[in-house]
């Protein structure tokens, strides 16, 4: 019942949306600040698919293995890269320490995620601001690169979002982007992505890996939120977490929901 209260609520309007998310994240963050995960996502996993993890990362493989394929679809090596919805963190710092940027820029709506952020990753070159997707707080043509990685299903406005991300690339820059929509909603977006000036040179359907990962990481996330989250909304949780028989994994199951990786570029 809860969940479908949420779902009705979201739904309502942009600006509800926003605000919806604003607030769970931030409860998020300020209950999960003392675990030791640094990763939000549903993760990636494919077979022969096994980069190079740093021992302090290996015991969160497969989420940020999403960070690995999407961020890899370009190379990254050189450029000033904006994460858009960094969450706590562990992805943009992986990236700055692993993929050879010349700086990382991690910005979320979140002010208690940023706060984690910064006191769990201390990098050169690396820094983490509150920002809002729809409004990025930096001069156009600021960076090379902009990432997204499973954000953008929570914002109100997607032609706002994707704007800003035009605005502040540089001429060629790209986008790379991962998230689930329904089939319908996934068309929209292209489209959106289109008429802002984004065009779409690459698209991966990895519904298939998102699931396989989700498999391997639902009896330790099981096991966080029942022990962390009151029992009353630890469904709504799950399902937030896309754990193995939520209503998310099932959709997933049934193909309403696809997920994709893509790669777009600003024109030059």
């Amino acid at each position: 019942m809860i969940q479908k209260v949420l779902v009705w609520f979201i739904q309502f309007g942009p600006s509800t949306k926003r605000w919806f998310w604003r607030k769970w994240y931030n409860a998020f963050a300020n209950k999960s600040k003392d675990h030791s995960f640094r990763f939000m996502n549903y993760g990636y996993a494919e077979d022969g698919f096994n980069p190079e993890i740093p021992e302090e990362d290996k015991a969160e493989r497969y989420p940020l293995q999403l960070y690995h394929h999407t961020s890899t679809q370009i190379e990254l090596s050189g450029k000033k890269l904006l994460e858009v919805g960094c969450g706590r963190g562990g992805g943009a710092s992986y990236v700055q320490r692993q993929l050879k940027t010349e700086s990382v820029v991690g910005m979320d709506i979140s002010e208690s995620a940023i706060r984690l952020c910064k006191s769990s990753h201390e990098i050169d070159r690396l820094e983490f601001i509150v920002g809002d997707s729809e409004n990025i707080p930096f001069e156009k043509e600021t960076f090379d690169a902009v990432l997204n990685v499973e954000s953008s299903h929570c914002y109100g406005n997607l032609t706002a979002f994707l704007s800003e991300v035009q605005r502040v690339l540089n001429p060629g820059g790209f986008l790379l982007w991962c998230d689930f929509r329904s089939h319908n909603e996934m068309k929209k977006f292209f489209k959106l992505a289109d008429d802002v000036g984004l065009t779409l040179i690459n698209q991966t359907d990895i519904t298939k890996n998102i699931l396989d990962a989700l498999d391997l990481l639902t009896p330790g996330r099981k096991k966080q939120i029942d022990t962390h989250v009151p029992k009353i909304i630890r469904n709504v949780f799950k399902s937030y977490a896309g754990l193995r028989g939520s209503s998310v994994h099932n959709a997933f199951l049934a193909g309403e929901l696809v997920y994709k990786s893509s790669v777009f570029q600003k024109e030059t």
